[in-house]
């Protein structure tokens, strides 16, 4: 039976895996109220938990110390309530050579070595060369799907990350370049960093960590 994490508890994790989001980020990512959340992330910061930085009309939303401890904390009593904690070691280390790949696929979508210059920015003008990277990414989606289907069988808060990949990566493929590695939309790189966010969140595991 899948496990459905309760609202507060999505608030304040969205603010770890999102990445200093405005609260309607984090209300749309998991389908939650938005005066809801507002009111949760305004307890948080009241505990300490999270702080609030308001410019251009917009107010976002980061973590302290404190409440990535509380975060772990929640998240390591749903792996207990789901039993799912050997599934989540499971996918991680599945997930680790994809994440390694991943990573190449992008450097290979930012740069182009020449014989002058090995680290030549990709103009994309090469078409063969984007064209071994879509592949590539296309490989990586393959991949990704079932492991995200893995973790939804027991964590329903890891089911948008598979749609969220392959709806960036056809974007890509109709020829939206930005939707590989830009960082002002759910790009596939964007997406996949979340996604390896929320297992090292769930892991009680620091980024780095596990390279």
């Amino acid at each position: 039976m899948t496990y459905r994490s309760a609202a507060g508890d999505l608030a304040l994790h969205g603010i770890r895996v999102l990445g200093f989001p405005a609260a309607t980020r984090i209300a749309s990512r998991y389908g939650l109220d938005l005066q809801s959340t507002v009111d949760y992330l305004l307890d948080f910061e009241a505990r300490g938990w999270a702080r609030q930085f308001s410019f251009a009309g917009t107010s976002r939303w980061s973590m302290t110390d404190a409440g990535r401890l509380e975060d772990e904390r929640r998240l390591a009593a749903e792996l207990d309530q789901a039993q799912a904690r050997d599934l989540v070691v499971e996918v991680h280390a599945d997930f680790l050579p994809l994440n390694g790949r991943l990573g190449r696929a992008c450097t290979d979508w930012q740069i182009r070595p020449t014989a002058g210059d090995p680290m030549a920015f990709n103009d994309h003008s090469d078409w063969r060369w984007d064209g071994g990277v879509l592949a590539e990414l296309a490989s990586l989606e393959k991949a990704f799907a079932p492991l995200c289907g893995r973790l939804t069988a027991c964590l329903g808060r890891f089911e948008a990350y598979s749609g969220s990949f392959r709806a960036a990566l056809a974007r890509a493929q109709t020829g939206q370049r930005a939707w590989i590695d830009a960082a002002d939309r759910d790009s596939c790189h964007l997406v996949w960093i979340q996604f390896h966010e929320d297992l090292l969140a769930t892991l009680g595991l620091s980024r780095g960590s596990d390279t």
